[in-house]
């Protein structure tokens, strides 16, 4: 009676152990962020750069590149969720202004999960900016003051975009990406933002799945040759 018991729960044992690998981890993971290294100001303008080894070009409303400026300090204002690192202080970030009817694009060459944006320094007092996604799925996962100039948090506007005074955070969009498009219409005199990649972990959960299973199943062999 005792083995039939544990054989029946075998399979139970089985699903706990997928549900316990399978979950997806809540610790904060390295994101590669963009280095920029061209721009050209316009509206349209463009700027192109790398992420790791994945080319990244933007086009749209620009004031050229911020190459060593603004420090993303303090991180705690873009660090959270799966975000673990805040963006460079190098090569850091396309500076635009809004107010155009442009669309602004930004292009992966080879397509990113999950994306992420840094948005530093959105709006100032009296002057709301924002940012419009065009019904993309996204979530703010970071914001607070910037060490520059303070402010607070972007947070969201309706179901489509985010809103900032002296607004600073981080964004991440739902899915798989070769573009993310988006409007800038209001002027404001500067802001900036940053795109990254958050590292996928190894493979090793599912190998530590695959073993598990095995050995589960190996168990109910024995335990069935005893019955």
């Amino acid at each position: 009676m005792a083995i039939h018991r544990l054989l029946v729960s075998i399979p139970a044992a089985a699903l706990a152990l997928c549900v316990v690998v399978g979950a997806p981890s809540a610790r904060a993971e390295t994101v590669t962020w963009a280095a920029w290294s061209a721009g050209v100001s316009g509206s349209p303008g463009s700027a192109t750069g790398t992420i790791g080894a994945n080319a990244v070009t933007y086009s749209g409303q620009t004031s050229g590149l911020l190459l060593d400026y603004p420090s993303w300090n303090p991180s705690s204002s873009y660090t959270g969720g799966p975000v673990g690192n805040a963006p460079p202080a190098a090569n850091n970030s396309v500076m635009i202004e809004g107010g155009t009817t442009d669309t602004e694009t930004i292009t992966f060459a080879t397509p990113i999960v999950d994306p992420v944006m840094a948005i530093w320094s959105l709006g100032q007092s009296g002057d709301p900016t924002y940012f419009d996604f065009n019904s993309e799925p996204f979530t703010i996962v970071a914001g607070g003051p910037s060490s520059e100039y303070g402010g607070s948090t972007i947070t969201t506007s309706g179901s489509d975009g985010v809103v900032g005074v002296e607004g600073n955070g981080v964004i991440q969009f739902d899915g798989t990406y070769s573009s993310i498009t988006f409007t800038t219409p209001s002027y404001e005199y500067y802001y900036a933002f940053t795109v990254g990649s958050v590292a996928t972990p190894e493979p090793g959960s599912l190998a530590l799945l695959g073993t598990g299973l095995m050995a589960l199943a190996g168990l109910r062999r024995k335990l069935s040759m005893r019955g």
